[in-house]
């Protein structure tokens, strides 16, 4: 019998036992704890971290030290997805609205004829330049029209420029995988590319179905996250990732852009005063760093490196025509009708990164079938990571030369809120820290609206409850209950002082609107 369940098991492949599943749990552990600890270094020397975790999968992968063969280009397009779900999820969740409402025709026109204008240009390098078919030559410059969300957010939130700036460019990347996606599809197709006006037709319906989905699932998720009280506080953060994930599909089922749909539901929540919002913050960032680790690493392990050498030339001249002419005629375009400053338009034709999304949408054509498709994938992977490393690091030298740099303003409160569902009221829990002017404000002189009070002031680790003269200091913890009717007052008049002082209604901040 023995001899006979040996010949059976021939030819089989070996079964997953639990040593296997301890060893790849190994794996995957070090490699985290590997990338975790290049974030320091990245952020040390300004490299963009996308490059440091595209080296560890190379270096996992075929013709490097751990010469993993992996070709998988079909899973590697689901796991992108997925992970550009929770970077966009996460990349919203952080989005001001009082910074992108400002922002939101320019960066919908750089989104949709910036896109346009792009791909043209792009296509039209590719195709002249380099000899590249025409249809190779869309999908190229299909796929690097697009600017990376992880990239953007990931580097601009580090720079101190003008909300404006800021703005547009989160918006953008938030708003241009919609579009480019479906011109990626449409262009990848083995039958004949369809008539320009039909692509604008099915762009436009399938934009207005994801936002309207997206925007409908963020309110309404808000609305109830905002009057229920979940039993642990830890369940928030998961609530609202799910949330999150369920407007990217719904709007991918209802025919529309769940990328747009996950932001716009993302950015509701995110500036809806959810209940324990610094831990979902944090949460949300978390997951978004995993996402980015674990998306790069794969792209890495997808590329063969032996196999670039005749791709470096083509890549560099597409990636300056795309850095040099298109995008630059693209902000030009797009920009000077809503009367953007020079230096405003210089630094964002500089500042359209590409990362990891431009090379998962060059999967698509892999899937599909296309012609010199793996030639595709090889010159979008040398443009991203050549002009990363060009564009990432110069970013703050070149805001500095064009005087963008803004200057340091007061510390924005921390607060995070409690529902007491059956007391009809909220605790909030303020942190007052360094540079906040409400530092050496008594706490009448915070003016809080009726029905909210400072109850408790925690200090130096001791806690006291506060008279009204009580002098508030740097550090301190503040815990305020306010009647639900006043929860939102009460916030919006903490901030304003924060950022204004005690007179900070008189003087008209503007924080506390």
């Amino acid at each position: 019998m023995r001899p006979r369940a040996s010949r059976a098991r021939q030819g089989r492949e070996p079964p997953l036992t639990v040593h296997h599943l301890n060893q790849l749990l190994l794996v995957c552990s070090l490699v985290l704890l590997v990338a975790v600890a290049a974030v320091r270094v990245s952020s040390r020397s300004g490299l963009p971290s996308l490059l440091v975790y595209l080296g560890i999968g190379v270096l996992m992968g075929q013709d490097g030290i751990g010469d993993i063969r992996f070709d998988n280009a079909e899973l590697t397009q689901v796991i992108g997805y997925a992970a550009l779900v929770v970077i966009l999820a996460e990349g919203g969740l952080g989005t001001k609205w009082k910074e992108i409402e400002p922002a939101l025709p320019a960066a919908s026109a750089l989104a949709l004829a910036g896109v346009a204008v792009s791909v043209g240009v792009t296509a039209a390098g590719a195709h002249y330049l380099t000899g590249l078919e025409w249809r190779q030559a869309l999908i190229i410059g299909a796929v690097v029209s697009s600017t990376d969300a992880a990239a953007v957010f990931s580097v601009l939130r580090r720079i101190p420029l003008p909300a404006r700036v800021t703005g547009t460019l989160e918006a953008e990347s938030g708003f241009n995988d919609a579009p480019v996606v479906i011109l990626v599809v449409a262009f990848s197709q083995t039958g004949p590319v369809e008539h320009w006006y039909v692509l604008v037709g099915e762009i436009a319906l399938e934009l207005a179905i994801g936002a309207a989905i997206g925007l409908a699932v963020g309110w309404l998720g808000s609305w109830g996250l905002r009057h229920v009280a979940l039993p642990a506080s830890g369940l928030y953060p998961i609530a609202v990732m799910a949330i999150a994930v369920t407007a990217y599909a719904a709007g991918a089922l209802a025919h529309g852009s769940g990328f747009l749909g996950v932001y716009l539901a993302s950015m509701v929540m995110g500036n809806a005063k959810l209940p324990h919002w610094p831990a979902t913050r944090g949460f949300a960032d978390g997951l978004g760093w995993i996402a980015q680790i674990g998306m790069f690493v794969l792209l890495g392990l997808l590329v063969t490196p032996h196999e670039l050498g005749d791709d470096v030339w083509p890549a560099l001249v597409i990636g300056l025509v795309l850095t040099m002419v298109a995008r630059p005629l693209s902000v030009v375009l797009c920009l000077t009708p809503f009367r953007v400053p020079w230096q405003e338009q210089t630094l964002m034709s500089w500042a359209g990164l590409r990362g990891a999304v431009p090379i998962i949408l060059a999967t698509i054509p892999m899937v599909s079938g296309i012609e010199a498709s793996r030639r595709i994938f090889n010159i979008v992977f040398v443009l991203v990571v050549v002009y990363t490393l060009v564009q990432g690091p110069t970013l703050p030298w070149l805001a500095r030369k064009l005087r963008l740099g803004e200057d340091s303003e007061a510390a924005d409160l921390g607060v995070e809120s409690a529902p007491l569902e059956r007391l009809r009221g909220h605790l909030l829990s303020v942190a007052i820290p360094e540079g906040s002017k409400m530092h050496g404000v008594e706490v009448n002189e915070l003016r809080l609206p009726g029905g909210a009070a400072v109850t408790l002031v925690v200090r130096e680790g001791k806690s006291f409850v506060p008279l009204p003269t009580t002098v508030l200091r740097h550090g301190d913890e503040l815990l305020v209950v306010a009647t639900d009717p006043v929860r939102d007052a009460a916030e919006k008049r903490l901030r304003a002082v924060g950022h204004g002082g005690k007179l900070a209604g008189w003087l008209g901040t503007g924080r506390d609107r």
